[in-house]
């Protein structure tokens, strides 16, 4: 079975480097057994969210693993309704019902949108009653980080953000390292978009390492100190994911793919009125208020 590498977070809890993102898996069959699937090939990170409304699948997948709990790193995160003190602490009780668990790994605060100050604090409560062991940030740029680190008694562990060869963020991964907060990958593969599979740059150097462009990709960030969580419902791609962690990419061929950068998301840009208008429409089902 591959090993993963783990990384190590400012408090000393050690998350694995590369997992599954379930995001648009929203048939609950496909979801459960995708993870599971990835269970038995060897991942033990898995990303999830209130709003991807695939928690119950993956709590259900992870019990008939039957692998310990205390072997597998579960992250979720709150959603824009569920911002505020009180709202955050009863959704994070719902998605440990979802998922079938008394504790999570890692909880996260979907977007830099509604009163997420007031999320922090429970976040903080939540970790230090110790139902949560690391605790996190989805989506904040480095203004909006510090602005947080500056007026909080615990700075978040995590920021998981946009970010593949189109949109690298070299600058806000450097801030990032000097605040000591881990950044994590989401849409590593930028969805596939502008033809990224296509490209003839990354291309050429995954066929001198006989690799997908997908496990070059993969790589390039694992290389960069980011935790990756892609995507996948297909069975050879999962697994093909994460056969990674034999190979590597030079310093000529890092900086190569270095040149892709667009420095401009593809995906989610929340300076523009109508991105912000659509996240917050996002949700239409009510199971994020529910049970």
């Amino acid at each position: 079975m591959t090993t993963v590498a783990q990384i190590s977070l400012r408090n000393g809890v050690k998350m694995p480097q590369e997992g599954l993102g379930v995001f648009q898996i929203n048939d609950p069959k496909l979801c459960e057994e995708t993870v599971l699937h990835a269970l038995h090939s060897g991942y033990r990170l898995f990303d999830t969210a209130s709003s991807y409304q695939n928690e119950q699948a993956v709590g259900q997948a992870l019990k008939k693993s039957q692998i310990p709990r205390s072997n597998v790193f579960l992250t979720t995160k709150a959603y824009i309704q569920e911002m505020g003190y009180q709202p955050t602490l009863n959704a994070f009780d719902k998605s440990c019902r979802r998922l079938g668990t008394d504790y999570l790994d890692l909880y996260l605060i979907h977007m830099p949108l509604n009163d997420y100050f007031g999320s922090w604090r429970a976040l903080e409560k939540l970790y230090k009653d110790g139902r949560v062991r690391a605790i996190g940030v989805c989506n904040f740029t480095s203004t909006e980080l510090l602005d947080l680190i500056f007026n909080v008694q615990i700075p978040p562990m995590i920021n998981q953000i946009e970010n593949h060869p189109l949109y690298q963020r070299t600058q806000e991964l450097d801030f990032m390292r000097q605040q000591k907060v881990q950044p994590e990958a989401w849409a590593p593969f930028a969805e596939g978009r502008r033809g990224i599979f296509q490209n003839e740059l990354l291309q050429k150097i995954a066929m001198h390492h006989g690799k997908t462009v997908a496990q070059l990709i993969l790589r390039w960030n694992i290389q960069r100190g980011m935790v990756v969580i892609p995507k996948s419902t297909h069975q050879q791609r999962i697994q093909e994911n994460l056969d990674i962690w034999y190979f590597s990419l030079s310093p000529a061929e890092m900086n190569s793919i270095g040149s892709l950068d667009e420095n401009k998301p593809q995906m989610l840009d929340l300076n523009r009125l109508s991105e912000v208008r659509r996240v917050y429409n996002y949700l239409t089902n009510p199971v994020v208020t529910s049970l």
